[in-house]
């Protein structure tokens, strides 16, 4: 039998030589350079390399510790087991308040729009305005009122919610999709395809209801023309996507150019360069009505497909180990984009910035998750473009055209954005 110095008593005669008796609950670890008080004094007759054993004088029950034998750092993990996944979990709950948040502010832009111009209108009287139209309210506005608000400012702000919102969705979209913080509307081609469209309906001269009609079919043709060339090489998709709308963008801009040469420089030429600046000053209800169809379908299809830009941005091999088919979710993505995009450009014409630069601000707001960016996003786009056509119509004398004021906007604030942010705008 191996004899082993004795656990009870201090300084036993057992123990080794000049060695302090350690406090209970204080023992080394084994492998360190102090002795423990329990292990067996050398020379005692345990064979070599058994007393450097913790199991054997380690209380029952308790011999189970994995934490001595994982390695540093590693047994602390919660966050693998702590991180939702892409696809089953829910927004974080400090997020939602934030989405009511900019639901407010794109509400009190929109009254502040309606009560802001040359004819100033008080806001107490616009909310009695509008509640008036379905509450039996007594009628302290006076007609003026009701014709500036009704008849010219509300099918206005309309249209620029649609509008500003749509051009956002589609470009967090497709950031999203090609998984770059520099994607637009305008890098698939449909912005060209349908302006295109525009001009050769006012160069014909067929009337503003052929004009939303081109510019909202060529749009179409545009997309489709990317798809095509998007499946002429088996590469990669993304790839071929972007090469493809380049070119069709270049081609469209191309004939849009021919257009302009062709039309008439006293009659045509000026109405197809104000309408190509952009512009909400022809804006009605059923021009509401016309980007209303296009716009809210590509939307409910994005925000339906939210959660799979999560796990298409984890790559092609994990979205279709999850279950998310790559090619086709991208394909039924950009069609919505291009909805949207087609139906703001054909009622708006060419509004650029709003798809590059509203998306950076909702994923500073929100995060990078779309689940919430995305309908974040909308409600920006819509109150950002609300504010700036409300300053085109107030700054000056004559109004300036929307995409000048979003350009000169727009692209000093993308690079205070950037510079503001750095990479924690995409990396969040």
């Amino acid at each position: 039998m191996t004899a082993s110095a004795p656990e009870a008593g201090p300084a036993g005669p057992d123990s080794a030589p000049g060695t302090a008796e350690a406090p209970p609950g204080t023992e080394s670890a084994p492998g360190t350079d102090a002795p423990h008080r329990t292990e067996s004094a050398p020379g005692a007759g345990t064979p070599p390399g058994t007393h450097d054993t913790p199991r054997t004088h380690t209380p029952p029950g308790t011999h189970d510790t994995p934490r001595t034998h994982t390695p540093p750092g590693t047994h602390d993990t919660p966050r693998t087991h702590a991180t939702p996944g892409p696809a089953g979990a829910l927004p974080s709950p400090r997020r939602i308040p934030r989405l009511a948040v900019l639901l407010l502010i794109t509400v009190g832009t929109a009254l502040a729009a309606l009560a802001l111009g040359r004819y100033v209108v008080p806001p107490n009287e616009v909310l009695r305005l509008l509640a008036g139209q379905v509450l039996p309210l007594d009628r302290t506005w006076t007609p003026a009122e009701e014709s500036v608000v009704l008849d010219v400012r509300l099918p206005r702000v309309l249209l620029s919610l649609l509008v500003g919102g749509g051009l956002a969705l589609g470009g967090a979209a497709l950031q999203g999709v090609f998984r770059n913080p520099l994607v637009s509307p305008d890098v698939i081609g449909v912005s060209s395809g349908a302006s295109f469209g525009g001009v050769l309906g006012l160069l014909l001269g067929l009337g503003s209801a052929a004009v939303v009609g081109g510019a909202f079919a060529f749009g179409l043709v545009a997309l489709v023309t990317v798809l095509l060339i998007g499946r002429l090489n088996s590469g990669s998709p993304i790839l071929m996507i972007v090469l493809g709308g380049t070119v069709t963008g270049a081609f469209f801009t191309a004939l849009v150019s021919f257009v302009k040469y062709l039309a008439d420089p006293e009659s045509q030429l000026p109405s197809i360069v104000f309408w190509l600046l952009g512009s909400l000053a022809t804006a009605t209800y059923a021009k509401a009505l016309t980007a209303a169809v296009p716009v809210l379908v590509g939307a409910t299809v994005v925000l339906a497909l939210r959660w799979r830009l999560n796990v298409l941005s984890l790559g092609d091999e994990d979205a279709t180990a999850l279950g998310v088919p790559p090619r086709s979710t991208r394909v039924l993505l950009l069609t919505a984009v291009a909805l949207m995009t087609a139906g703001a450009v054909a009622v708006a014409g060419l509004v650029g910035w709003v798809g590059l630069v509203v998306p950076h601000l909702a994923r500073l707001w929100t995060g990078s998750d779309h689940r919430v960016q995305l309908p974040a996003a909308f409600l920006i786009g819509g109150a950002y473009l609300t504010a700036i056509d409300t300053l085109s119509r107030t700054v000056t004398a004559a109004e300036m055209p929307l995409g000048i004021l979003t350009a000169v906007i727009g692209a000093p604030f993308f690079v205070f954005l950037l510079a503001r942010s750095r990479n924690r705008m995409w990396s969040q």
